[in-house]
């Protein structure tokens, strides 16, 4: 992996996961937006993943659509009590509340979330070092 994603981007795929906001096929997956507004579409090729969310397409790096398929493909992992604790974030209005300051959003959701933030942050953090090793190529288009 060349860029690495902001470690929030672990959280919003999380949410997704929680909400089934994705629809998997064999080698490509629609993900719906936190808001619902957008519907966004993951390919894959072997090592190779594509998607037109903003992150993946035009900054280069796994953006949380690409993210969450990774981990439903159990090539990153998730821990699924955690998980579900992420349930219904509307994270594309907390983003622009802080104006893309990402680990600030973060913290207002860590701060309503009744669990051990410490638990959740080194499950993060497990996932972000496996995402440092990861081979898979970020591309912006698969045919």
């Amino acid at each position: 992996m060349i860029k690495l994603p902001p470690i929030a981007k672990i959280y919003e795929a999380y949410t997704c996961i929680a909400d089934n906001r994705i629809t998997m096929q064999e080698s490509e997956a629609i993900v719906t937006s936190s808001d619902g507004k957008k519907n966004y579409t993951i390919k894959w090729n072997g090592k190779d993943y594509a998607s037109n969310d903003n992150a993946t397409f035009w900054q280069g790096y796994p953006g949380y659509p690409v993210l969450a398929i990774l981990m439903l493909q159990n090539k990153l992992s998730f821990n699924k009590e955690i998980v579900c604790l992420f349930a219904g974030i509307n994270w594309h209005a907390l983003n622009e509340k802080y104006k893309r300051d990402y680990d600030a959003a973060v913290e207002e959701v860590l701060e309503a979330i009744e669990y051990d933030t410490s638990l959740i942050k080194a499950e993060v953090e497990k996932t972000y070092e496996e995402i440092k090793n990861l081979d898979i190529h970020i591309k912006r288009k698969i045919d």
